[in-house]
């Protein structure tokens, strides 16, 4: 589904991705794990477009992606979750979820994203479906970012440390609603601080140190490998 091959980017005179190479499959949960400031939020924001491509190559459903700009990408089925939620805070919850409703059937595989799935998903919005989302605790936000993502159908959703700073018992609500994406057919690539949950969740993990993917394997593997975890990883 998704492929990057010898990608690199940066920005300015400063290269951050020296050739990264990533497979996402129809259906699967991988992850893009590592220590602050190795690439991984970089190589997200180089598969959307934010962040122009040096060299390599991004490809989505055999559609080359690499050089596109951000707005065709979302069109292509990618739905992301980014770093620090980026919600429209001066709109509604349920202006926010309009407002990228715009690309319905791109995944045939799963029932289109109305606002009545999302609500079911997350009924906590349903309840503040007319606030202003400024008024949104930092989980209820983070629901709304997810929520957003999933309204334009997406048959990718990238989450970019979609439980960071958030309060136990909503980061258990965050991994338990990705779960059951997965369960229903959706592709997820998560960047995520969470170790554990990130093994229980995804069928394959990707280490990325210093602008390369370093090591690769399934969440067994991860889990027998403690070198890979205590020096490439840091937990």
């Amino acid at each position: 589904m998704l492929t990057l091959r010898a990608l690199e980017s940066g920005y300015g005179t400063a290269q951050v991705l020296f050739g990264i190479d990533l497979d996402v499959k129809a259906g699967e949960a991988v992850t893009l794990i590592g220590r602050n400031g190795m690439g991984k939020t970089t190589t997200i924001r180089t598969i959307m477009g934010l962040v122009p491509a040096r060299a390599g190559r991004v490809t989505f459903q055999e559609r080359d992606l690499t050089g596109q700009p951000a707005h065709i990408i979302a069109r292509r089925g990618i739905g992301l979750v980014p770093e620090g939620r980026q919600i429209f805070i001066r709109l509604s919850v349920e202006e926010n979820l309009i407002a990228t409703a715009a690309n319905r059937g791109v995944n045939k595989q799963i029932a289109p994203w109305t606002l009545r799935r999302v609500f079911d998903l997350f009924p906590r919005l349903e309840e503040r479906r007319h606030q202003s989302a400024a008024t949104l605790s930092g989980g209820e936000q983070q629901m709304l970012a997810i929520g957003r993502a999933l309204m334009t159908n997406p048959a990718l959703l990238i989450l970019d440390e979609a439980t960071e700073g958030l309060a136990p018992l909503i980061r258990q609500d965050i991994w338990a609603c990705l779960a059951k994406l997965k369960s229903e057919g959706l592709s997820i690539l998560v960047v995520d601080r969470n170790l554990d949950e990130m093994m229980r969740l995804a069928d394959r993990h990707n280490v990325v140190e210093k602008g390369r993917v370093v090591w690769s394997g399934s969440s067994v593997e991860l889990a027998q490998d403690r070198h890979v975890i205590e020096q490439r990883i840091g937990v």
